[in-house]
């Protein structure tokens, strides 16, 4: 065991307790900032859902339900843009961290390959890469990058932590190149659906991949525009060259989402009035996070879209992390997600009204 575990950094998120101390000791308590996980209710026709497909006693399918690939092609279509979707299109996953960790192993990549993905970036982009034994790099550009033994290029707009989205031209560019060299797109776009001063664009628009979705897969996720973390509900949409034996992998593996996840899937694709709703939560959260940001010192760099506030005071980020600390106020240092972060903090949104109102009387 200690072989695999030897390949992967130490957890982040456990260099953060004694400051997770700090922040709990305040008299009203702890304004929890730092890992982004949902706070809102779960829509109800969503917890219906679920509820009606509780009896499920038999194994689920890895492909899922023709009920719920119709749902995610349709959500592609209606919502992406995308065009010509298809069932060979899709595949269902278990949340979309399991698929970032383990995705370069499902692609057979290994010593001698090389994952690349942005400066900063999810940590689990490099984890994936380790736990398959390829070679991993950042980019500010990808198209600066050596394609000699890049296997797998990772994009990600909206970008956590940055909030920075990529544009339809930039996305155009870098599908085009990726497609010269042959290399594979893995698109992570979890959090396009909360844009704010962007409008963010999938790979699988056409204006981007000229209508063929060749070398191109996009990553959606259900944890955040339907509070659906707990679910563990997302999806894969893009070349079923790519998708086909990554089935028939998982189908090896019983890499399945639950049935009544699946029921609840199909119910919360097919509602776009909780999005707005959520979304609404989260642009009011943002306003008043960003202005007390602002007004305490800190510089908002990006921030386009996403559930993030990329904000520095120009210090070192573990001060920023320790002087918000004593305010009872956790949030994510920027080095989480890569050494160029190290003078930034990232700041969720996910925290009630309540918590967001004691935060801003803080600062």
């Amino acid at each position: 065991m200690s072989a695999v575990s030897d390949r992967l950094p130490t957890f982040p998120w456990d260099k953060l307790e004694p400051y997770k101390k700090t922040a709990a000791a305040h008299p009203d308590g702890i304004v929890d900032l730092s890992v982004g996980t949902p706070v809102d209710p779960v829509p109800e026709l969503i917890q219906k859902a679920l509820v009606a497909a509780a009896d499920s006693p038999g194994y689920p399918t890895v492909w899922g339900t023709p009920e719920l690939r119709d749902a995610i092609t349709g959500w592609v279509e209606r919502r992406l843009g995308a065009r010509g979707i298809t069932h060979r299109h899709v595949l269902p996953i278990v949340g979309s961290k399991e698929l970032v960790a383990w995705l370069p192993t499902q692609l057979g990549l290994g010593p001698g390959d090389t994952v690349a993905f942005p400066r900063l970036a999810y940590p689990t982009y490099e984890v994936g890469a380790r736990l398959a034994r390829a070679e991993h790099i950042a980019y500010d550009d990808p198209t600066d990058l050596d394609p000699a033994n890049l296997r797998l290029l990772w994009l990600n707009s909206p970008s956590n932590p940055t909030g920075q989205v990529l544009g339809k031209e930039e996305l155009t560019r870098i599908v085009a190149w990726a497609r010269e060299h042959g290399v594979l797109v893995v698109s992570d776009e979890c959090y396009l659906e909360l844009g704010w001063e962007a409008e963010p664009v999938s790979v699988l628009h056409p204006d981007v991949n000229g209508g063929s979705y060749d070398g191109l897969v996009a990553v959606h996720s259900l944890s955040k525009r339907s509070n659906l973390a707990g679910y563990r509900a997302a999806f894969l949409a893009g070349d079923p060259a790519v998708l086909g034996p990554l089935l028939e992998i998982r189908k090896h593996g019983g890499m399945m989402t639950s049935a009544p996840t699946q029921a609840a899937v199909v119910a919360a694709l097919g509602d776009d009035a909780h999005v707005r709703e959520q979304r609404r939560r989260y642009a009011a959260r943002r306003t008043l996070l960003r202005e007390a940001l602002l007004g305490h010192g800190f510089r908002i760099d990006h921030s386009e879209a996403s559930l993030y506030l990329w904000a520095t005071r120009d210090e070192s980020c573990w001060d920023t992390v320790a002087h918000l600390a004593e305010r009872g106020i956790l949030v994510a240092p920027g080095d989480f997600y890569g050494p160029a972060g190290d003078r930034h903090v990232r700041v969720a949104l996910t925290a009630t009204d309540e918590r967001v109102a004691a935060a801003v009387a803080r600062l």
